[in-house]
Formats: structure tokens, C-alpha cells, sequence
């Protein structure tokens, strides 16, 4: 044996030898950091408790990448590794080979029953807590041989542990203190490629400063995506990524009652049930203490359950409800105004919110930032109160509600108080806005107040100010439509409509347009809006302010003075705002717009309704799209799917065609059990010819019309439809939503049937 000074020389020059970088593989190829690849402190804190020399003959369990086997074939004779991933087993396999290290051994298995055909051992090293200290593992250790585990403690640390042979069936176990077997947080996400060690750096300052945490700072900076991030965090530390809804079904106030709210706060943690002998406690950081929440619970296991800022948020909110009950205080209008954007809810101190209605208020904003809602529904009926959702153009009832008609009314006050509203007016339908600000992300509220038999019924609508826009290639447009689109863009002059009902994406796609538009710069372009929906760069926007006489029609008569290429009117709503579209493009520029209608052709129609001279519009319009939007399929769970009968018999009605399939989403985490995940526009299209400028002329009916439009190409929503079906991109229950009865059936020949 060697002495002290010796064996940590020897350790230092190992680590020097091997580079961890060496082991780290890109997230994206499945091989990651975390407890495959510990810090080099933790190899260094093991290493000294380990009596290791060059001829000993060591056993490794729960190999990961192959790091600490690289170290340990360094100090020792041979390494017979174990690991129970494939994919690690071949990684691990590659890099020791690469760097020469050939007397090592790496074999798949749990490692359980350890390796007894290579043994016996000097020394097993076991570097995974979910592997116990098996008998058969200590009957492999050679005489006074050595074996080393992390086993569980206290407050959900781990703690590192020796066992020698004593002989005899023997050993004598010893604790060397807690260990930390995963880097840091902020340092995973260094490792998992999500931030660089420059931006980690301001994120440290940042957090320091404003008293966060590193990781909400890390967010903000980068613009992540919370959930995949917490996605990847939970799978480095073996623990579980829960969400609000699952975690609310369970959670028992007193628990959390129990504790100082300030000490929670502080800790980012959450008490939330006892479960047999594991008390439930929801984090936002893997690296949480539990010190305190053992000492109150020092018979239980803490079995922690890891969930994103906006969630922890959303829970604490509902926990705090509960346990104010009725007994709450009247907020004061001061209490209630709107904070806008320089209050973020995720960091209010949920400790000085004395007014329940307002955390109420407050709670169904972050359960709808969660559940990406668009829209919050809140309806009176008598003597009970619903609250909704909107989510990817579904209503959802959100059930842990439990609001009296008082505290409705009380709601409503708050909500209207937000907005700038008449909180005296009961009997008039209110519009306004207000802006709320969740973590990174800023939102601008579109509120509508209507009367109704039991008292008011109230629309919120979200709209995200800093998300990232939609570019036409991710709009999910046919290949064909969107050449089509991206074409007349490019003209010199003209009328093009986008046109639908209310919320299927005519924002979003001619939004989508002006950043085509806001690259070029030889081109300037003007948008008249209400409200601004989504900030663009290099594109000049402004908003319409009906209150002090500033329309739409107004906008645009300025708009031509000042030397516009391209004008977007938000909305052609009346005469006027029609005609002034029409001159611009008659003086040489392209208008973008939009309608409220059904279809293509049914564009012309209202155009029609609102006065506009056959001639004008025959002459000046180029195109109409026509959308819906229709339910993604998840693609993480996406497989061949049964067709309904009834649903194949209207589509088809003189058969199927040959190899026709359709797909749908079984669900699963990633969309939440629903089988889909976000929505995908359905397009009409519609191109003027010499034939229908002629018929728009003569005034013809919107029947002939759309007969002669087919005759002349037009793309039907039916064909976009069926072309997203066959490509599994929506399920096929989705065409009777966006369809009407009378086109779910080809409407002319060379539609999509059967050949």
C-alpha cells in the first residue's frame, strides 16, 4: 500500500490525464451528462476514500459513458465495468478504446449480481444509488477488499458509504458524508448544450442581482423553451417532470400550511402530500434543500418531483386559495391595477398577496401561459360559475375552480379594473386591454365584457408579444400555395385577402408574409393594426385609435403620402376602409387585408356587401386565401389510425380509393394525453383569372361564381385538407370540424376521389 500523499498524487494525475470533456456526447444524440459523467470533485471526493493501487483489480457498476472506468483503469490493473444502457455500453466501449486504455472491460447488464467470473475484487465501486449493496456483491470482494456505494439519506441527499471485508461474511460499513453526484444545475445546461459559459456567466450576475434563480435568468437570456429544459434536468437527476394538473388531484393544504411560506419561497419548493412513507415535494431547482422539510417530517422519504417555474407557480397559487378560503380581505383598486409589463407574476413575493381575488385573477392567467390557451372563458350561470380554456381551438373546463357567484362578481371587478374598464357598467358590453408579463414572456390581454341573463360573461384573450413568429415555410402550407403566396408578395400592385372566421391564423399568415417582406430592403412596408399583435422588425406598424377619431380608413389615406410598397390592413370591416384598400392598389401598391367569411369565393360576396363597385374589385384583386386551422397530430405518438365509416362515406361517396390511410395520436407526455399538439392551417386558394375577372364584373352569384373558380383551379379547403390527412399531419376526425356538410364531397371532378 501507499501512503496518503502518495495515493492523492496518483488520483491528481489521473484526473489530469483524463479529460471529462472527452465523455460528454451532444444532447441530441440521447448520450448525455448527469449521473453517466460525474463533476471531477465527486470523482475526487470517492477516490479518496478509496484504498487503490496499481496492481488492483477493480469492478465498476454503473459505468455511464465511461468516465470514472477511464479514471480508475489509470490507477489500477483492470476494470471490469458495467452498464445496463446499450447505448452507453458502445459509447463507453468507443472512447476507451480512443484513448488507449486497454485493460478495461465493459459488459451490459444491471450489475446486480456483480461480475463473480472476474472475480474476486480489491475493489468495487458502485456508481449509481438506484443499485443496492447486494450479498453477492460482497462475496466478490477479495480480502480486505473494499467496496464503495452511494446509498440514500436524509432530506433526499445521498450519502457516500464503505464497506470492508472482515472475512467471515463480514463487513464494516462507514459514512463519508453527503455527495453530490450531478453537476450543478447551471452547469448541466452548459453541458447539455443549452447555454455557453459566457451567458452562464451573466446569468449568475443577473440572478444575483435580482435575487433569482440561475436558471430562470438562463431562460430569459436564451429564449428556452421551459418545458424541454426541464425535460433534460429531470432525466440528469433521475427525477420525475410532473405539471400542475396531476400534482393539484392530490395536494393536501395543511401540509404545506406547516411550513414558513418565506422559507418555501425562498427554496422554490412545495410540500404537497404524504404518500405511504415518501412525503411529495415539488421543486423548481434538482439542487433544492430539504433540511427543513425533514425535521418536520423525520420519518418520511422525500421523494421530490421536479416542475417548471410557471407550474410551481400555478400550484402555489391554488394551495394558497385554498387555505384563505372566506376569510380574505376586500382589495382596493390600488391592489388591483393592472402591473403591464414591469411586474412579472412568476416573481411576485406570493407572500404579500393579501387580496384573493386578485391571486385568483392572477392563477387562471398562468394556467392558461401553461396550457398555451388563447383564450380564457368565464361564464355565470345561476348558481354556478365555469371557467375555460380555449386550447388549440378547443374549449377545456378547468375543474379546480371553485368560485361562489359573490366571488365571480368580485372577479369580474378585478378583471375590468385591469383593463380600464367601467366597473359601474353592468349593462353594456366593455372592450379594453391590459398586459401581464409570466417569466420571460409578455403577454397583451384583449378583454370583452358581455351582459347576460345571470350576470356578466367575460373573454380574455391572450396574445404573446415576444414569442417567435411563423415563418411561411413553417406555416404548414401546401407546397403549391405557398409558392403561390410567396409570388404575389413580389407584385408590383394589388389586393390580396386572407380570409376565415375568428381566430384560424389570418394573422398569423400574413404576418408570416411580412417577414418575407421586412428582408428585403429595397421595399417599404406600412401596417395599420388592432390591435399590434406581434412586433416586426423593420416593418413600420401602427394601431388604429377609433376613440380619438383615427380608423383604418383614416390610416390609409395617410399611409399613401408616405411612399408605401407594400400596405397590411389589419381588418376591411366597412365601405370606407374597402375603398380606401382599393385605391391604394390603384395606385400602384400591393394591400395585404383580411375578412371575416367562409370561403374564397364567399370573399368576393362581402365585398360585395359592403358596396364596393364589381369593376374596382375585378380589376384590382389578385387572390384570396381561405383558412381554418385543424388540430396537429402529436409526433411523438403519431400511428396508423382506423377510419369512421360515416366520416369515409361523405369524403368518398362512390368509394375509397385504393391505399388510402389516415394516422392519429395515441397521446403521451408530450401533448398531454390528447394525441395532439398544436394546430395546422387548412387552405382555400383562390387566383383570379381573365374569366372570373370578368364574372366579378358582371356581378355574377357567389353559386356561379365558385363553379367557375373551380372550372379555373381553385384549391379547395377539402383538397388541403386531405393532403395534410394523408401525410399525418392532422387526423381525419378533423374535417367534419373545419368543413361543412355540403363540401366534405367532391364539389367537380379532379378533386380529390377515387381514380
Amino acid at each position: 500500500m501507499n501512503g496518503e500523499g502518495s495515493i492523492t498524487s496518483r488520483i491528481e494525475a489521473a484526473l489530469a490525464q483524463i479529460n471529462r470533456e472527452d465523455f460528454i456526447q451532444n444532447h441530441q444524440e440521447g448520450l448525455i451528462a448527469g449521473r453517466s459523467i460525474p463533476p471531477e470533485d465527486t470523482v475526487r471526493q470517492i477516490l479518496a476514500i478509496c484504498d487503490i493501487w496499481p496492481g488492483a483489480k477493480v469492478l465498476h457498476i454503473g459505468a455511464g459513458s465511461g468516465y470514472l472506468t477511464a479514471v480508475l483503469s489509470v490507477l489500477s490493473q483492470h476494470v471490469t465495468a458495467i452498464e445496463k444502457l446499450p447505448s452507453l455500453v458502445t459509447y463507453a466501449r468507443e472512447r476507451l478504446t480512443e484513448l488507449g486504455l486497454e485493460n478495461t472491460q465493459v459488459r451490459e447488464g444491471d450489475g446486480v449480481q456483480g461480475a463473480s467470473d472476474s472475480g474476486p475484487f480489491d475493489l468495487i465501486l458502485i456508481s449509481t444509488p438506484k443499485i443496492a449493496v447486494h450479498p453477492a456483491l460482497l462475496e466478490q470482494l477479495a480480502p480486505r477488499g473494499q467496496l464503495v456505494c452511494i446509498e440514500p439519506g436524509e432530506a433526499s441527499r445521498h450519502i457516500l458509504v464503505k464497506y470492508v471485508n472482515r472475512g467471515n461474511h463480514k463487513a464494516a460499513r462507514t459514512e463519508h458524508g453527503f455527495i453530490d453526484f450531478v453537476s450543478s444545475g447551471d452547469d448541466i445546461l452548459v453541458e447539455l448544450g443549452f447555454v455557453t459559459p459566457d451567458v452562464l456567466k451573466e446569468a449568475r450576475s443577473k440572478a444575483e442581482a435580482n435575487k433569482s434563480l440561475i436558471i430562470d435568468e438562463i431562460m430569459k437570456l436564451q429564449n428556452l423553451d421551459d418545458l424541454k429544459v426541464y425535460r433534460s434536468l429531470a432525466k440528469q437527476y433521475g427525477l420525475p417532470l410532473s405539471n400542475a394538473d396531476t400534482l393539484l388531484r392530490h395536494v393536501d393544504p395543511s401540509i404545506f400550511a406547516s411550513f414558513s411560506k418565506a422559507y418555501l419561497d425562498h427554496q422554490h419548493i412545495i410540500p404537497l402530500y404524504v404518500k405511504g412513507s415518501s412525503l411529495v415535494v415539488a421543486c423548481t431547482s434538482p439542487n433544492s434543500r430539504m433540511d427543513e422539510i425533514q425535521q418536520v417530517f423525520p420519518g418520511k422519504t422525500i421523494e421530490l418531483q421536479l416542475i417548471t417555474p410557471t407550474d410551481f407557480r400555478r400550484v402555489w397559487s391554488s394551495i394558497d386559495r385554498q387555505l384563505r378560503g372566506k376569510d380574505h380581505p376586500v382589495a382596493t383598486e390600488k391592489d388591483i391595477h393592472s402591473p403591464g409589463y414591469d411586474e412579472d407574476l412568476l416573481e411576485k413575493e406570493p407572500t404579500t398577496i393579501d387580496a384573493r381575488l386578485v391571486a385568483l385573477y392572477e392563477a387562471l392567467l398562468l394556467d392558461a401561459v401553461a396550457d398555451r390557451a388563447s383564450d380564457i372563458h368565464l361564464e355565470l350561470y345561476r348558481d354556478r360559475v365555469r371557467v375555460r380554456l380555449r386550447v388549440d381551438g378547443e374549449l377545456l373546463d378547468l375543474s379546480h375552480y371553485q368560485v361562489s357567484p359573490a366571488e365571480y362578481r368580485g372577479l369580474i371587478n378585478v378583471i375590468k379594473l385591469r383593463a380600464d374598464l367601467n366597473i359601474a357598467e353592468r349593462r353594456l358590453p366593455q372592450g379594453g386591454r391590459a398586459q401581464v408579463r409570466v417569466g420571460g414572456s409578455r403577454f397583451d390581454l384583449r378583454v370583452q365584457v358581455q351582459p347576460s341573463l345571470h350576470g356578466e360573461h367575460v373573454v380574455i384573450r391572450l396574445l404573446a408579444q415576444n414569442s417567435s413568429l411563423i415563418s411561411i415555410d413553417e406555416l404548414g402550407m401546401p407546397p403549391q400555395i405557398a409558392s403561390h403566396y410567396r409570388r404575389l408578395l413580389h407584385n408590383p400592385a394589388g389586393l390580396v385577402l386572407v380570409v376565415g372566421p375568428t381566430g384560424s391564423g389570418k394573422t398569423t399568415t400574413l404576418n408570416a408574409g411580412l417577414q418575407l417582406l421586412a428582408q428585403d430592403s429595397t421595399r417599404k412596408v406600412i401596417t395599420v393594426e388592432d390591435p399590434i399583435e406581434y412586433s416586426i422588425d423593420d416593418i413600420q406598424q401602427t394601431r388604429v385609435r377609433p376613440e380619438i377619431g383615427f380608423s383604418f380608413a383614416d390610416a390609409m389615406r395617410s399611409f399613401v403620402r408616405q411612399d408605401p410598397d407594400v400596405i397590411l390592413v389589419g381588418e376591411i370591416r366597412d365601405h370606407e376602409t374597402a375603398l380606401e384598400a382599393l385605391r391604394a392598389s390603384q395606385t400602384g401598391h400591393i394591400v395585404l387585408s383580411t375578412l371575416h367569411c367562409n370561403d374564397a369565393v364567399d370573399a368576393v360576396q362581402r365585398l360585395f356587401d359592403l358596396n364596393v363597385h364589381p369593376n374596382s374589385l375585378a380589376s384590382e384583386l389578385l387572390a384570396v386565401m381561405a383558412q381554418r386551422l385543424a388540430k396537429r397530430i402529436c409526433p411523438h405518438c403519431k400511428t396508423e389510425a382506423e377510419t369512421d365509416p360515416e366520416i369515409l362515406a361523405e369524403l368518398f361517396p362512390t368509394g375509397v380509393p385504393d391505399g388510402f390511410q389516415c394516422f392519429a395520436g395515441t397521446g403521451c407526455d408530450h401533448c398531454g394525453g390528447t394525441g395532439t399538439r398544436g394546430r395546422l392551417g387548412v387552405i382555400e386558394y383562390l387566383q383570379l383569372n381573365g374569366e372570373l375577372r370578368d364574372a366579378i364584373s358582371r356581378h355574377t352569384p357567389v353559386g356561379e361564381l365558385r363553379s367557375l373558380a373551380l372550372d379555373s383551379g381553385l384549391i379547395t379547403m377539402r383538397d388541403s385538407a386531405l393532403d395534410h390527412v394523408i401525410n399525418g399531419l392532422i387526423p381525419i376526425t378533423e374535417l367534419p370540424r373545419i368543413l361543412p356538410q355540403e363540401r366534405m364531397a367532391p364539389e367537380k371532378r379532379g378533386q380529390w376521389q377515387p381514380s
